[in-house]
């Protein structure tokens, strides 16, 4: 697959940059033992090249990730007013929020409060536990929006849209797929990344991609724990530095399979934000 060099031209930075010209990209975290996934996605959004990235977690939360973390900031937060006025900093440009969150009362809040429009809108990406509470609740289905990434996996999707859910498992074709989450994308109002051997991207306006991990593009070592939480930190990383949405979502999910191409068998997660610089590198970024 040869690289949009759009994407190359995107990634590199300039001499006469600082941090901030690149993004500033806040990942929300669950409580006490579940920080692992956005620690996860925060370093796939560093590796991407975003110039910030802080984790925001529940104040009992704190000294677990200040253990684990280094570059990537940290912040408490208690719940949905907090995020709200951390998302009045107009330098803040992508938000990401989902792995391993919580599916409570307080989380279906944060959830709502990343989905308040403002004058300076960010990109909110929503994976995994976001997933599950938009699902659960029309009223906040109701407020995604163009900005918006969604990257559920099958069983996910289902749940978001039980109606399309036996069309995609009786689809047998790439076209099939493809349309079936593009009615997806324009149903929610926001871009949707069906994860799996066939990813699919699709915009509301009826865009749409595909990356396939197939044939000699096979990576069935990506089928490990954290890899989505990766993923979501790789488009996170994108967003922040100022990639349109469905953009965002197409390099981030051509890059999470370089990443895994370039490693082989015996991947773990923890593995895929670190071969970002050698595929850089390849790249000529």
């Amino acid at each position: 697959m040869v690289p949009d060099p759009a994407l190359i031209t995107a990634l590199r930075k300039s001499q006469a940059a600082h941090k901030y010209s690149h993004g500033h990209a806040l990942i929300l975290a669950g409580g006490v033992g579940r920080g692992g996934a956005a620690r996860l996605a925060a370093r796939g959004a560093l590796r991407m090249g975003a110039g910030l990235v802080t984790v925001a977690c529940p104040p009992a939360a704190l000294q677990e990730n200040a253990a684990r973390l280094d570059a990537i900031m940290l912040r408490p937060l208690r719940d949905g007013a907090a995020l709200g006025a951390m998302l009045d900093d107009p330098r803040l440009t992508a938000l990401c929020l989902g792995p391993g969150l919580g599916l409570g009362a307080r989380e279906a809040v944060l959830v709502e409060a990343a989905l308040q429009p403002r004058p300076a809108r960010e990109t909110v990406i929503l994976d995994a536990d976001a997933l599950t509470l938009l699902a659960q609740s029309p009223d906040l289905r109701a407020l995604l929006h163009p900005s918006c990434i969604l990257t559920p996996h099958e069983g996910e999707f289902a749940r978001l849209c039980p109606d399309l859910a036996a069309g995609l498992r009786d689809a047998t074709t790439s076209d099939a797929r493809a349309a079936i989450v593009t009615q997806a994308a324009q149903d929610l109002g926001a871009v949707v990344l069906l994860k799996g051997p066939l990813t699919v991207i699709a915009a509301p306006d009826g865009a749409v991609a595909t990356s396939a991990a197939r044939g000699d593009r096979a990576a069935p070592w990506l089928a490990t724990a954290g890899s989505g939480d990766v993923l979501a930190g790789f488009i996170t990383g994108l967003a922040a530095r100022g990639v349109a949405p469905m953009q965002a979502a197409i390099w981030g999910a051509y890059l999470h399979l370089e990443a895994a191409l370039d490693f082989g068998p015996g991947l773990i997660a923890e593995d895929l934000p670190e071969r970002l610089p050698k595929i850089f590198r390849r790249l000529g970024v």
